[in-house]
């Protein structure tokens, strides 16, 4: 088989591994070449990354993915020296800045992992390539070939896949939980250990510098969005992970046991979690503040944080002035970085609309949340118009049908009984909404 053939194949088949910024859903606006995705580097800068699979002959046989031993599709494999030899050229023409490597498993774990680590060895012991590259391990290699993979590798990541272990059993029998966790434990020890070494030794290896992630994939299952963010929040405490990715299910194969394959991706669910992980890292948020086993799944019409703030208007408005900068970032419209401005300015004499503003705050929803210098009574949240205001505009542009894939369970965007547009069924949720305040 030539060379394009098999990279024509195998960057089709690493489209739906989404620990990147990009999965393998079109979105608008989001077009780019072939094989090339967008990420980020541990220092903040985003790349372009040349995403391709080493094999898709598969061993596994996962429900849900379409490499999976069972299906009929086109196959290819690199040779290690193939596939250095495509990133090189990629990375002199100025396509890329980096590699994104992931497999199927062909005929062992451990085999596969030799495939990949020869070729990553090619990369950067022949090639002096200095590039970023992110790696995936595979789950059930032995230890030895985790920690040689991340002497090459920036960032290494493995996939769990499932929000649990009985949807993984059910959709992907070849792979266990402990398979999965136990090289995320290694990786954190090993990253440990490099860093330790590094303040000692300035000559000692690094390992993952670029830390680990993982990625699950949402919508092929009928776990909650509550079981899927405490996941998160959990491994990022337990494994001290960069990054936790959702991948939207698309549906490209039949199978009793997921959706069908007609069913349209649930691109906004995939959003709204995107945005409370953020919440997660970024805004001390803890997972059962965000949702509960009472309310296990995200409202569509507003944002996880905006949704906190009307569950919770007991505790507004909030003195910009004196609030702490916990309290501070559970207010609306007020990032970190707008927060620790406000920690600064105020020092210098009480706030203002005016200056919050100038400092980045988004006054559009901070507004009814706080109190200020030219606004001392507070505002206070109610009446339809308010509620209006909050509603995240972004719905919009995912359709109105996206969240519905198990009847019941997870339908929160599909129009409503007795409502025929997207703004009917808005206008119905503005009165509900404003209504509980």
């Amino acid at each position: 088989m030539k060379l394009i053939d098999k990279l024509t194949i195998l960057t089709e088949s690493a489209k739906y591994d989404a620990a990147c910024t990009s999965s393998g859903a079109n979105r608008p606006g989001h077009t780019v070449m072939a094989g090339v995705c967008h990420s980020f580097t541990a220092d903040g800068r985003c790349i372009s990354l040349l995403k391709v699979l080493m094999s898709n002959n598969c061993i596994y046989k996962c429900k849900y993915c379409t490499n999976n031993a069972t299906n009929d599709v086109p196959r290819a494999t690199f040779t290690p020296e193939e596939l250095a030899t495509v990133t090189l050229e990629f990375y002199r023409r100025n396509y890329i800045e980096g590699l994104f490597l992931s497999s199927g498993v062909v005929k062992s774990p451990d085999h596969t992992m030799e495939l990949v680590i020869d070729a990553l060895a090619i990369l950067r012991h022949r090639y002096g390539f200095l590039g970023y590259i992110h790696a995936k391990a595979i789950p059930g290699a032995s230890p030895e070939l985790v920690y040689r993979l991340g002497l090459l590798a920036d960032r290494l990541s493995i996939n769990i896949e499932m929000p649990s272990e009985k949807s993984l059993t059910l959709l992907a029998p070849d792979k266990t939980k402990t398979a999965i966790l136990a090289p995320m434990q290694q990786i954190k020890s090993e990253i440990a250990e490099s860093t330790y070494a590094l303040t000692r030794y300035k000559n000692a290896p690094t390992f993952a510098s670029a830390g680990q992630a993982t990625q699950m994939i949402i919508g092929a299952t009928p776990d909650t969005d509550h079981q899927i963010i405490s996941l998160a929040s959990a491994m990022y405490m337990k494994y001290d992970l960069r990054r936790v990715f959702y991948s939207a299910y698309i549906p490209v194969v039949e199978d009793n046991l997921l959706p069908a394959v007609t069913t349209t991706p649930p691109l906004l669910r995939e959003h709204r979690l995107y945005q409370a992980d953020f919440l997660l890292r970024q805004y001390e948020f803890a997972a059962d503040e965000i949702l509960s086993k009472d309310t296990p799944n995200f409202n569509p019409y507003l944002d996880p944080k905006c949704n906190w703030a009307i569950n919770n208007i007991h505790l507004f408005p909030m003195d910009v002035n004196t609030a702490s900068m916990h309290d501070l970032l559970r207010i609306p419209g007020v990032g970190p970085t707008s927060a620790k401005r406000i920690v600064l300015a105020r020092r210098e004499g009480r706030l203002g609309f005016d200056e919050l503003k100038r400092i980045g705050v988004v006054l559009k929803r901070a507004q009814y949340f706080i109190i200020t210098k030219d606004n001392s009574a507070g505002s206070r949240l109610v009446k339809d118009s308010v509620v209006r205001s909050l509603i995240d505009p972004k719905i919009y542009a995912f359709g109105t049908e996206q969240l519905s894939l198990f009847s019941g369970t997870y339908c929160a965007v599909t129009l409503p009984y007795g409502t025929s547009t997207v703004n009917e069924a808005v206008e119905d949720a503005v009165l509900a909404l404003a209504s509980s305040l």
